[in-house]
């Protein structure tokens, strides 16, 4: 072969795939779906009413701060963070202990019908829990939990088991036997082995489950509205609730009133983003 027919061969090229532009793209439109409207909620307390009616997609001309302070200054509002926080900590508390117990037994153990267990907790996904608010309601009644904290936590727990399965499972069911073999060894019995090899290996998963526990429970709103009667126990969303219907043309301290209490979950999801997408890949790994 000479040099001239080496040259004269056209040099070969990487075949042109679109597929990583385009995931790219469709990324950043969700994304832009997903935060153009808390941008506006956040940047729309900043103005005023009057400003919001004139140009509704406008910015800050000035930026007021007022509405922000008048909001943080109402002990209702931190009445009802506080309730939030209580509710938000006891569901997710709850959710991963009976969590990490319940897989921890599907994972680990073997007897007659696990399968059959874990296939009724994953078809636990498929059930709307507005499809039980009535029941639900009537047996919280019964037990006089109504207008207690109990009242939600205790449901917003069960609703949560099954996701929070479906992803420990995986990463129990991964921990190699030896593990299991040598800390027996060495005297430890299942709950030593649980307490002192499970729970640290399991960490992602368990950062994993209980913010999604946290921040579902922190925006939820059908449950407290119904079994939280008390004006004392109400939590942040009946909170903007209450706030939009007693003020309802303070538009601009309506959407302060709403980034404020959406602001906590917000920063805890974003603080903990790297957490949830390495429990999620392990989850989907084992």
């Amino acid at each position: 072969m000479t040099a001239n027919s080496v040259l004269s061969r056209p040099a070969s090229r990487r075949p042109l795939t679109w597929g990583t532009p385009l995931t790219y793209a469709l990324a950043l439109a969700v994304a832009a779906v997903s935060i153009a409207p808390i941008v506006y909620v956040i940047v729309g307390g900043f103005r005023t009413t009057p400003q919001i009616v004139a140009d509704p997609a406008g910015l800050p001309d000035p930026w007021v701060w007022d509405n922000y302070a008048r909001v943080l200054t109402q002990s209702d509002f931190w009445r009802q963070a506080f309730n939030s926080a209580v509710i938000a900590l006891g569901t997710t508390l709850g959710v991963v202990v009976l969590g990490l117990c319940a897989a921890f037994v599907i994972a680990r153990y073997t007897f007659r019908g696990r399968e059959a267990l874990h296939t009724f907790f994953t078809l636990g996904l498929l059930f709307p829990a507005g499809a039980a608010i009535l029941p639900l309601y009537l047996m919280l009644r019964d037990l006089n939990l109504i207008n207690s904290y109990y009242a939600v936590i205790l449901p917003q727990v069960a609703f949560s088991l099954p996701i929070t399965i479906v992803i420990l499972r995986p990463f129990l069911s991964a921990i190699p036997r030896e593990l299991e073999d040598a800390a027996a060894i060495d005297g430890a019995d299942r709950l030593g082995f649980l307490w002192r090899i499970v729970l640290p290996l399991s960490r992602p998963a368990l950062v994993t489950v209980g913010i999604l526990a946290f921040v579902a429970s922190w925006n939820a709103f059908l449950l407290p509205l119904l079994v939280l009667g008390d004006a004392n126990l109400h939590t942040l969303p009946l909170g903007v609730q209450n706030f939009s219907s007693q003020y309802t043309t303070d538009t601009a301290g309506v959407l302060a009133f709403t980034s404020l209490a959406m602001l906590p979950a917000l920063l805890f999801f974003t603080l903990a983003e790297k957490q949830i997408v390495g429990g999620l890949q392990g989850a989907v790994k084992g």
